[in-house]
């Protein structure tokens, strides 16, 4: 492989959305007096939401919208279905930038740090442009630029999500490493010319997670066990 670029998908591959968000739900629950509420439940059920808000604009039911708003719109629904009143909507924004203050993974930072020597690194997630940066600046992510659905003004798995950024790179699929820790992103970017790489993340759903444990090896060019792991097997 003739890699000049790495690309990672964000949620659960660099952060650990599900600890982290549960943290930011409890935490709000109690400044503001909230009781019978699990946070990890809410940050699952949130996390569920997420999917079908994005495949309105995938399938063009909705022009382009950026992940922050498709967010809000989906803790609302959850606020409703919790029955959780007397919030502001400054306590709704607080509440739903928890996303952008998502914790990375033990390995993170120094992997990153090592490939960004020898490669172009840069998101390709589905959060906007002011989530990314907002968690890179509080988690350390030593990003070159942000790229993904907002520059490429579609949701992955959808082929412009990648194409887009490897565009916007100057460079062919074929010198782009698409890292991930779930396997059909890496199967969709796989479908465009890109590398991929594996790096198995089996706590981002908890002790009972049963899916993306293992590489698919159809689509799947390089396994590393940590961005570290991943650095070290491509030579950073």
């Amino acid at each position: 492989m003739d890699i000049r670029a790495c690309l990672f998908d964000v949620f659960g591959t660099v952060v650990d959305w599900r600890t982290s968000v549960s943290r930011e739900v409890g935490a709000f629950a109690q400044a503001k007096g909230i009781k019978g509420i699990d946070a990890v439940e809410f940050a699952t059920e949130w996390r569920k939401l997420y999917q079908p808000s994005m495949d309105e604009v995938r399938t063009g039911r909705r022009p382009f919208t950026i992940l922050d708003v498709l967010h809000r719109e989906s803790l609302m629904k959850l606020i409703g279905r919790y029955g959780i009143a007397g919030l502001g909507d400054a306590d709704i924004d607080h509440l739903n930038r928890a996303w952008h203050r998502l914790d990375p993974w033990p390995d993170v930072v120094e992997g990153l740090t090592r490939l960004k020597k020898k490669f172009i690194i840069a998101p390709c997630s589905n959060g906007n442009i002011a989530l990314m940066v907002n968690m890179a600046k509080r988690a350390g992510l030593p990003w070159d630029c942000i790229l993904g659905a907002e520059t490429a003004r579609a949701y992955k798995p959808m082929p412009e999500a990648y194409l887009a950024s490897c565009r916007q790179l100057g460079l062919a699929p074929k010198n782009v490493l698409m890292v991930a820790a779930h396997n059909n992103d890496l199967k969709a970017a796989k479908g465009q010319g890109l590398a991929t790489a594996f790096v198995a993340r089996p706590k981002e759903h908890g002790a009972g997670q049963a899916t993306d444990l293992r590489p698919d090896t159809s689509c799947v060019d390089l396994a590393a066990k940590d961005f570290i792991d991943l650095a070290r097997e491509l030579g950073a």
